[in-house]
């Protein structure tokens, strides 16, 4: 009986030991993280932007497995203006183990879940920002922590433009290795991958993006691969040169060579694109500011046109969704470009 009793009391103790270790956990972990510092820096960085960070509850700390901030409801809109860029049901701060000393504030990671992205909204955001200068050079957007959202949704108003967006991404700075990962599904369902890999480096007014290697596919219908180089000088001044090879689920693989010409004083910028397979043949000048207004156009007044382009296509067999062509041929000159190009069709 003493035995037993001894026992219990020895239980009793651990277990009062164990409790008390539990919250003095717990409150170091409030002290010493100090989730209104971290709530705070999030606020002031988003203000410097011209944002508003709101949360629906105050932040949790929590030590296992990094240091790190849980957010519930998480919402990003504009100064003034009543319509969210953002809303998400939760995110996470991660911080660096040097903050329990003390340290110097600093996000090492963002994670994001279920975030709802409006894009009309984000789009009257950047036309509130001040514009640059055409004479001023490239930038390099400074993302000190690596990013994660999962779950997201790209919506246009009311409209779904992706689901199921997944996206990672490591930090961004000079002369870093910089990796990228994004999958997403269209309205229709159907999905698409696109993975970046590349060392960029900002010098006077330049970013190179060296031993840059692009990949995107949307299986099972499609996989491409491109490596080459980037420059970017500021305005339009974008340069490239990209060749690869594009797999196809149903026929014969293509070769592929990708260049992006900056604007000049008599050419807008454009992107030439030459495609050669064993039965299709493309070689393409496509303007991109051109192409987007034709695009813009064809949502507006609900009519189809040929776009703007100018070169090339010779292709056996063409299925687009509900489009079958067989036997296509595309001729477009700079005299004659696409809207009035020579378009044959084999019966």
């Amino acid at each position: 009986m003493p035995m037993n009793r001894r026992l219990r009391a020895g239980l009793y103790v651990f277990g009062g030991v164990c409790a008390l270790l539990l919250v003095t956990a717990v409150v170091a972990t409030y002290v010493v993280l100090q989730p209104e510092r971290f709530t705070a820096l999030l606020q002031s960085r988003a203000r410097a932007a011209g944002l508003e960070l709101t949360l629906a509850n105050p932040a949790s700390p929590t030590l296992w497995p990094s240091p790190a901030l849980d957010l519930e409801g998480v919402m990003l809109r504009g100064e003034g203006s009543s319509t969210p860029l953002i809303v998400a049901s939760r995110g996470r701060v991660v911080l660096p183990w040097h903050t329990l000393l003390g340290g110097e504030a600093t996000i090492s990671r963002l994670e994001v879940e279920g975030a709802r992205i409006d894009v009309d909204a984000v789009s009257a955001y950047l036309d509130t920002l001040p514009s640059r200068p055409s004479t001023a050079g490239a930038t390099l957007p400074t993302i000190d922590a690596g990013f994660r959202i999962a779950r997201g949704t790209l919506l246009r108003g009311t409209k779904l433009v992706l689901s199921n967006i997944e996206a990672e991404a490591d930090r961004l700075a000079s002369g870093r290795r910089f990796t990228l990962t994004l999958s997403a599904r269209l309205a229709d369902g159907t999905p698409y991958a696109l993975d970046l890999d590349t060392v960029p480096t900002l010098s006077r007014g330049v970013l190179t993006l060296a031993d840059m290697t692009l990949g995107l596919d949307s299986d099972p219908r499609f996989e491409s691969t491109l490596k080459g180089t980037a420059t970017w000088r500021g305005g339009a001044d974008v340069g490239a040169s990209l060749t690869g090879r594009v797999t196809r689920h149903d026929a014969t693989p293509y070769d592929v060579a990708l260049r992006v010409m900056p604007a000049n004083e008599n050419d807008p910028l454009y992107v030439a694109l030459k495609l050669d397979g064993d039965t299709d043949h493309a070689d393409l000048r496509l303007p991109p500011l051109a192409l987007a207004q034709w695009w813009a156009g064809i949502r507006g007044t609900g009519s189809l046109t040929m776009p703007p382009l100018v070169g090339t296509v010779q292709a056996q067999n063409v299925d687009a969704g509900s489009l079958h062509v067989k036997g296509l041929r595309i001729r477009a000159t700079p005299d004659a470009p696409a809207a009035t190009a020579t378009v044959g069709v084999a019966p």
